[in-house]
């Protein structure tokens, strides 16, 4: 029992610190082991002691039996061992705000657009330069006129807006004589609500674009550059066109007189031949100059359409007799197919009589010998449909795209010998959108060539003056661009009759 005492009392019998009773059950033990002798002399101070030593002995023998027994039930709770995620987390570093993993600088923002927080992955580096951002510090660095948008944006997400985006100049110190004074920004917002569902919190991504808007500073400038170099070419070209024209009437007309032997005879034919050359020339000279006038003038905005009603066969009719002659000494069929209930059309007819010189003169000056040249009117709902085909040279796919940009031609080893300067095709495009109507070619190389001009024949498409076209711009396009998807190129019928319009019918060579 003396044993099983000083293993409670932590003496002896123990073998590790472990395993040892707690500290108040030893110094309980402890005490019963000074009772042993104590307490009978105690005991004999109030009763005889031959009572005395039995009673004495028997309470701390029971004492004893009582610490024996609570050190025999008494068992340590065998220490916890922590798990691998456990060590791991506590050997991790204080856990981080996650708006620190972004890039850029993340700023918390109240309704107000005050600063309450300053995150980002970036933040060491941008507010090297920038001042303190706290409070106002973020809105006090936006440049002046940003600022307006930048509190439109958060007033924006307080009247329950989730996310805006605006780009900004923030101020900052010049570093060196020639660096930028504001950094360009561009800052996403992302509204978070309260419980009531108000706004409680405004995060802010901030990033540097410095570089993209020096880009898009850079294209501006080009942007303008060109327009500047568009306009003084336009305006060159007027005023040559205007130059040239003076000169021009005094050949045509002088060479006209000698022609006509007015003042004398020529005293052989190749006087005579000259004369004509001169007047061939002169005249070819004008026609182009008259041209490059008209697409300066679309270019500029200034071509003023005059509409009247006017017979489309009366149109179609005098082009064959301007061009018959031509078509003729090359040995070209020149035809047309217009219904006779077509009827009339409200548009500019200068116009379309110069859109259908251009697109029947090209069709002859690019058909050889013995090839055919067609002229189709029709009627689609209130469209007219102009159709100019011919059995010519043709135009490769990859050059389609080509086709009617000014002074554009589709050279190759062919088509060098056919004189032109590429602006047939440019003026027909531009007097075609002047008109609110469309202009599609179709081609293939060695087979010939279609093109379709289509206009509203009740001159709707026509803007009234000085008011912008609907659904287009108040200006045309130019240079003219044709049309990116190729329409389905009308096939003959097989039996020779077509029911359904007399357009789709194709020439035959």
């Amino acid at each position: 029992m003396a044993a099983r005492l000083g293993a409670v009392a932590g003496v002896a019998g123990a073998p590790s610190a472990d395993q040892r009773p707690s500290a108040s059950l030893r110094a309980t033990t402890l005490a019963l082991l000074a009772a042993v002798p104590g307490l009978p002399l105690a005991l004999s101070a109030v009763m005889p002691a031959s009572a005395a030593l039995p009673a004495g002995v028997a309470l701390a023998g029971a004492g004893a039996l009582l610490a024996a027994a609570a050190a025999s039930t008494f068992k340590e709770k065998p220490a916890l061992q922590k798990t691998f995620a456990e060590e791991l987390a506590a050997a991790a570093p204080p856990a981080a705000s996650p708006y620190d993993l972004f890039a850029g600088l993340v700023t918390l923002h109240d309704a107000r657009g005050f600063v309450t927080a300053v995150h980002g992955r970036d933040r060491a580096d941008m507010l090297a330069w920038m001042r303190d951002p706290a409070g106002r510090g973020y809105l006090d660095q936006i440049h002046v006129s940003d600022r307006i948008g930048f509190l439109a944006a958060i007033d924006r997400l307080r009247q329950g807006g989730t996310r805006e985006t605006v780009d900004v100049r923030i101020d900052r110190a010049r570093i060196e004589a020639d660096a930028e004074q504001f950094t360009h920004m561009r800052v996403e917002m992302t509204a978070l609500a309260g419980a009531d569902g108000t706004l409680a919190v405004v995060v802010a991504q901030s990033r540097d674009i410095s570089d993209e808007a020096k880009l898009r500073g850079e294209s501006a400038r080009k942007a303008a550059e060109a327009e500047s170099a568009n306009d003084a070419k336009t305006r060159f070209l007027a005023a040559v066109s205007h130059e040239l024209r003076t000169p021009l009437n005094a050949i045509l007309g002088f060479s006209d007189i000698l022609a006509g032997e007015y003042f004398g005879k020529l005293q052989n034919d190749r006087q005579r031949e000259y004369v004509t050359l001169i007047h061939q020339s002169g005249s070819h000279l004008l026609s182009v100059v008259n041209t490059m006038l008209d697409v300066s003038k679309i270019e500029a905005g200034r071509y003023e359409l005059l509409t009247e009603p006017f017979l489309v066969a009366d149109s179609v009719r005098a082009c064959e007799q301007m061009l018959g002659l031509q078509a003729r000494e090359k040995g070209i069929k020149l035809t047309s197919r217009v219904p006779r209930a077509i009827g009339e059309a409200i548009a500019d007819q200068r116009a379309i009589q110069q859109v259908l010189i251009n697109l029947v003169g090209n069709a002859i000056k690019f058909t050889d010998r013995g090839g055919i040249v067609t002229i189709d009117a029709a009627r689609e709902g209130r469209d007219l449909i102009l159709t100019v085909s011919d059995t010519g040279i043709g135009i490769p796919a990859d050059k389609l795209a080509l086709i009617g940009q000014p002074f554009m031609q589709v050279q190759n080893e062919y088509t060098r010998k056919y004189e032109g300067t590429g602006l047939g095709l440019s003026l027909v495009k531009g007097l075609v959108a002047l008109h609110g109507g469309s202009f599609v070619i179709q081609s293939r190389p060695g087979e010939g060539t279609v093109i379709t001009v289509r206009v509203p024949a009740d001159g709707s498409g026509v803007a009234p003056d000085g008011e912008p076209r609907t659904g287009t711009a108040s200006t045309v396009e130019f240079p003219p661009r044709l049309a990116a998807v190729v329409e389905t190129v009308y096939e003959p019928s097989r039996d020779g009759k077509d029911t359904n319009d007399e357009r789709a019918r194709q020439k035959t060579a």
